[in-house]
């Protein structure tokens, strides 16, 4: 028997050495120090630095979750980089991989630890980590406080995202409840004292009754009974389809087109001779080769310049070269070629190729700067496009535009006119307003009901993840406007979609398993 002990013990110990040496680079047998029973797992040095630790997984796992959820915005936080720095970079994917390194880091040594513990082993965490874990807790709170500051918006993406990821939150959650069962036993078994085995035990049985009863205040609007599950919000393609094709441009038009996008919304500026064509940008420098054409002109406002001066510009090999979002997919050869082909596009050209496609069309328009011929005849110009040249059927003109709205009515009666922020009902029926274009922060499906039974549609933008439009369908959505209507077009449901029902079950099955997980491990 003596000898089975000592044979078991020494084929054991290749597993407690590499533990060891991986998490206090002591390989040596000699070098560790075993646990005695009723003594602290380390010294006191050790004991301070271990919460470090559970601190920097909690903050690297919440940062990395809220960047992670971030995607949707992910082009707009690369775009304000560029206004900043002037050079194109995708610096919203890089952050995603430090995330992901380093949480996976300190999770590894969390992992160590817990497993040292259950071994009964003293905790050492050698000095090159406790580095590494005091950076990573560091990167983390300090990118959680710039977020808040900066993206403040950001929160909100957050608690929208946790109306269709709570419930499968809650699910691993409890699995990482359950794989902790195993350590917390062990030490509180080893503990000698009452007192310690409470305070090992009483705080981990809190937490775990918490989760048990948080789906009792859970909301989901995914979360409904069978047939009451609204269409599938139309989509209108923002900028054109700017994934497959340089954006406002006829490209980027088309692609939205052949993939079924119901709408297409672009941003009207004006030339200094008075010609309407597309550009979103003050400047022509991020979306055309401005910078060989007229190399001292790339801080110039866009309006400033002459429409024959804008044709000689490319506003498709930028494209090519930038890969502006994330996860762009690889383009054919004959779709570089057509990209690099590109020009600046007028928005009578726009709204022709718009009625011919029987396509709503939506559009932000800029006022052009002091001293600009047609800073107060602008939005003149835009209607005199509209109504005389492209001649589109008027009930495909979403009007955007808030000033002048009387105006607009008067001379161009059928538009569907179209609010941008939310308002009492009362003032919108007063003003003759069918629609809401909101950003998709302002998502409420209490606001969008409401809207709805006054016969006011809503629209929210920018609309990119599959996650974010399945929130939408659920909330009762009528629009969304997207970067990605090649994606979201294949949705045939809301993802996350299920009763309430199959919820209760998924909800009772999980807190039944994991307390007989759990309570197997504590009695063994």
């Amino acid at each position: 028997v003596v000898r089975r002990r000592l044979l078991q013990r020494y084929e054991h110990q290749p597993f407690i050495s590499c533990l060891a040496g991986f998490y206090s680079c002591r390989w040596k047998r000699y070098q560790r120090e075993r646990t005695e029973p009723g003594k602290c797992c380390c010294n006191m040095r050790e004991c301070m630095f271990f919460p470090l630790l559970i601190a920097a997984f909690c903050f690297s796992l919440v940062f990395l979750y809220t960047w992670g959820e971030g995607k949707n915005d992910y082009n707009g936080f690369d775009w304000y980089n560029y206004g900043n720095l002037g050079f194109w970079f995708l610096w919203s994917l890089v952050i995603l991989i430090v995330a992901a390194v380093l949480f996976a880091y300190i999770s590894l040594l969390l992992v160590l630890a817990m497993c040292l513990l259950a071994e009964g082993q003293q905790l050492y965490l050698h000095w090159s980590h406790k580095i590494g874990t005091f950076l990573v807790l560091t990167f983390s709170i300090a990118s959680l406080f710039a977020l808040s500051v900066l993206w403040r918006d950001h929160r909100k993406t957050v608690r929208l995202s946790f109306q269709v990821t709570a419930p499968y939150l809650h699910i691993g959650a409890i699995a990482i409840m359950v794989l902790l069962a195993w350590p917390v036993a062990l030490h509180a078994i080893r503990a000698d004292k009452k007192v310690t085995q409470v305070i090992i035990v009483g705080p981990y049985l809190a937490i775990l009754l918490f989760l048990f009863l948080i789906p009792l205040g859970m909301y989901s609007p995914c979360i409904r009974e069978m047939g009451t599950l609204g269409p599938k919000p139309a989509l209108i393609g923002h900028r054109g389809a700017p994934m497959l094709a340089p954006e406002n441009t006829e490209m980027s038009f088309l692609k939205t087109i052949e993939h079924g996008g119901d709408g297409l919304e672009t941003d009207v500026t004006i030339s200094y001779d008075g010609v309407p064509f597309l550009m979103h940008d003050d400047t022509l420098r991020r979306t055309t080769n401005i910078q060989d054409v007229y190399p001292n002109d790339t801080g110039k406002a866009a309006s400033l310049f002459s429409w024959d001066a804008l044709q000689k510009l490319n506003a498709g090999t930028w494209f090519l070269k930038n890969k502006p979002f994330v996860g762009m997919g690889s383009l054919s050869k004959a779709d570089q070629n057509q990209a690099m082909n590109q020009s600046i596009y007028t928005l009578s050209s726009f709204l022709r190729l718009a009625d011919s496609h029987n396509k709503l069309v939506i559009f932000d328009v800029y006022r052009p700067p002091e001293k600009h011929p047609y800073r107060n005849l602008w939005l003149r110009k835009v209607l005199d496009v509209i109504l005389k040249e492209s001649k589109i059927k008027r009930h495909l003109v979403l009007w955007l535009h808030n000033s002048v709205r009387s105006f607009v009515q008067s001379v161009a009666p059928g538009f569907q006119h179209t609010m941008g922020r939310k308002a009492p009902v009362e003032d919108l029926l007063k003003h003759n307003i069918v629609k809401l274009n909101l950003v998709y922060t302002d998502m409420s499906s209490e606001d969008i009901r409401k809207y709805a039974e006054a016969n006011i549609t809503t629209n929210f933008y920018v609309v990119n993840e599959p996650w974010l439009y399945s929130l939408a369908w659920c909330s009762g959505a009528h629009s969304v406007t997207t970067n990605a209507v090649h994606l979201l077009k294949d949705l045939s449901q809301p993802l996350f979609l299920m009763t309430p029902q199959q919820y209760n079950i998924m909800w009772i099955l999980t807190d039944l398993t994991s307390a007989f997980l759990i309570s197997l491990i504590f009695a063994l």
